[in-house]
């Protein structure tokens, strides 16, 4: 992206960042790394066992207890598209064990699955987490052929604070090899957003969100020497035309607005990245939106028509 684009989107979410006008915010380059590079390893996979068919088994990408993820294949020989799944919990808890039936019904759809854990914020702060993802991402591709993976066609599927990970990989530098899609279930795309809407609400998630947004700041809030995490945090400002069609799914009324992923189809839209952005009737979040009648069926079709 040239500057003079990169000024516009900066421009242009600063202003839709509803309170924040006079907070001083420098946005982190889209190619620019804050990451260290992440040195994973397959060393002593455990829990491999057979599942109806597929292979599973649990592997250490990094050196930290949370770095670890569970992998789901079928053995049969053939490279298949791949499905990361990435799991929320307010950045700071929730685990991938939750996540074990989503990944078995993908896994029976004929997918590579991936189903992650990441260092949570009181691990680490951001980028932890998204360095955990990119670091998982590598790895699996680096081993595609002990996981029977097409290493250029996957996507990413988060949940939540999940989403909000998954979508920063999404926009991250000038694109991530081999990713075709980003799918997001009330993705947090605007942690300013949600540090702006948390203030004084009356709404309990909405002022927990805030609070758990500064936490994976390293604990302090969106003003002068902390600017520069939290605009490494808003997914829109880095969007370029290189990076991944994105789908996203809310509740109308949940505590992570629609208008949230509105404002990353401005963004990607801009550079002509197409960004389809669904609403569904009442407040459910997450997974439970996930599992309302149509979601999760529509969420497996916009995958297929990415990945096949």
């Amino acid at each position: 992206m040239c500057m003079g684009e990169r000024k516009a989107v900066r421009t242009a979410v600063f202003v839709s960042a509803l309170a924040l006008a006079a907070v001083a915010l420098t946005p982190v380059s889209a190619g620019a790394s804050m990451d260290p590079a992440p040195a994973p390893t397959v060393d002593n996979p455990v829990d491999a066992n057979g599942i109806g068919g597929l292979s599973v088994e649990t592997v250490q990408y990094g050196s930290h207890k949370r770095q670890t993820m569970d992998v789901w294949w079928t053995p049969d020989g053939q490279q298949r598209p791949g499905i990361f799944l990435i799991h929320g919990g307010w950045w700071s808890g929730g685990d991938k064990k939750y996540m074990k039936e989503i990944t078995r019904g993908y896994a029976e759809l004929g997918y590579t699955v991936f189903n992650l854990n990441y260092r949570l914020s009181g691990d680490a702060a951001w980028p932890a987490q998204r360095t955990d993802a990119l670091a998982a991402i590598a790895m699996a591709r680096r081993h595609a052929d002990r996981w029977a993976l097409d290493s250029g066609n996957y996507v990413l599927v988060g949940f939540s604070a999940g989403g909000h990970i998954a979508a920063a990989v999404g926009t991250y530098g000038d694109g991530v090899n081999g990713l075709k899609g980003v799918v997001g279930l009330s993705p947090i795309i605007s942690p300013l957003r949600a540090y702006a809407d948390g203030a004084g609400s009356s709404d309990p998630d909405k002022r927990r969100l805030r609070k758990a947004a500064i936490k994976l700041a390293g604990g302090c809030e969106p003003k002068g020497k902390c600017s520069r995490v939290w605009a490494s945090m808003e997914v829109a400002w880095h969007a370029s035309r290189k990076d991944a069609p994105m789908l996203t799914i809310h509740s109308q009324n949940e505590f992570v607005p629609p208008v949230q992923s509105q404002l990353l189809k401005q963004m990607l839209g801009q550079v002509g990245v197409p960004v389809t952005v669904f609403t569904q009737p009442g407040t459910n979040h997450s997974s439970p939106l996930y599992r309302e009648p149509g979601v999760a069926e529509r969420v497996q079709a916009w995958i297929a028509s990415r990945i096949g």
